[in-house]
């Protein structure tokens, strides 16, 4: 399999049922990577608020129902950056991967490569996938077996501390910024533009040429959002933001990026839209909450709307390389991994600007 070295125990955050609460195993074995899988060291994983949602089983589908086909008991995480330590037995590819890679842990774990949307290049759809949020392990574990035939293989150069976050909310906010078709000029709104996700759309947005308009809230958040490049910042606890940002774009903005999770954020999102914009949806709140914008209002004003399940593996690598060459910075605290119940209280009080990223291995 590989190294000697490698351990048959790890240490590992454990939720063994839906709303349940972390729990440190220290013995858990060491996956064995099988055919065409590798094993990974993790180093450092971000926390993403679906992680959150998932552990409390508030975690919407489609139809807005929770989400409860879960594997349990289930180990979270999907922004995790690891380092290839063992190859299992029958690997297919194996020109551009060896011992000592650096890959990422993201939220797609598997996925068919023959239905239609893989076809396409829309894997993330993939109606065969399995994901590291659902259906099996991610990266609050010290080592894991990843699929070999889809792993993100990362360049060596890339900071593994400030990574794992671009591959689900650094992907997803990207995503979202380029399905509002924006040009060099246009005014963007992001609303929860201080959290994990909306700080680096912000920057996607800025990277397209987009001139942005911050809305958030809290202590110190407009002078975070500015300094990321904003050009303004609107505390929706103060400030209307519909009337603001018409105050400031003239007739409305080009298109609204809601990365907060909650149903507030999109209540009156098209309000902000000028004829022709778009509104990208990001967050999902938890239950079924509908816009509330009249339909005359999209017909007549020729809105487009938009929905953004992160991105596919070739999105997600230009995610990445727009951070490798410092166009993109994501904003990280980097936490011990046994403060993971912590960090999920701050996500819930809304206390984070920019990332929690988890130290999991030296």
């Amino acid at each position: 399999m590989g190294s000697p070295d490698i351990p048959q125990t790890q240490t590992v955050a454990l939720v063994k049922e839906l709303g349940g609460q972390v729990e440190f195993i220290t013995d858990y074995p060491v996956p064995t990577p099988g055919p065409n899988e590798v094993l990974a060291k993790v180093l450092y994983t971000g926390v993403c608020q679906s992680d959150l949602h998932t552990k409390q089983g508030t975690a919407a589908g489609p139809d807005g129902t929770p989400i409860t086909k879960i594997k349990l008991p289930h180990i979270g995480g999907h922004e995790g950056i690891g380092r290839v330590i063992a190859l299992g037995p029958d690997i297919t590819h194996t020109s551009d991967l060896k011992l000592g890679s650096l890959v990422g842990i993201r939220f797609a774990s598997r996925i068919c490569r023959r239905c239609e949307f893989c076809l396409a290049g829309t894997e993330q759809y993939c109606v065969a996938s399995t994901n590291h949020l659902h259906h099996e392990d991610g990266s609050f574990q010290q080592y894991i077996a990843l699929d070999a035939d889809y792993l993100t293989l990362l360049p060596d150069d890339v900071d593994p501390k400030v990574m794992g976050p671009v591959l689900c909310a650094g992907l997803t906010a990207y995503k979202a910024v380029l399905n509002t078709n924006v040009r060099p000029g246009n005014w963007v709104v992001v609303v929860g533009a201080g959290g994990g996700l909306g700080h680096l759309a912000v920057q996607y947005a800025r990277a397209q040429g987009a001139l942005v308009i911050g809305v958030d809230t809290g202590p110190g958040k407009g002078d975070f959002v500015k300094s990321i490049g904003a050009q303004h910042f609107i505390d929706f606890a103060t400030e209307d933001p519909v009337k603001k940002v018409k105050e400031v774009t003239g007739l409305g903005a080009h298109a609204a990026v809601v990365t907060a999770g909650n149903a507030k954020a999109f209540a009156h999102a098209c309000d902000m839209l000028r004829v022709g914009g778009t509104l990208s949806c990001v967050g999902i709140p938890p239950g079924r909450p509908c816009l509330e914008t009249p339909i005359c209002t999209i017909v007549i004003k020729g809105l487009r709307i938009t929905g953004n399940l992160v991105g596919s593996l070739k999105e997600c690598m230009e995610a990445v390389d727009l951070v490798r060459r410092g166009v993109v910075k994501p904003v990280v605290k980097v936490r011990q991994f046994k403060e993971l119940p912590q960090v999920y209280e701050e996500m819930e009080r809304g206390d984070i600007a920019g990332r929690i990223v988890l130290q999991v291995t030296e």
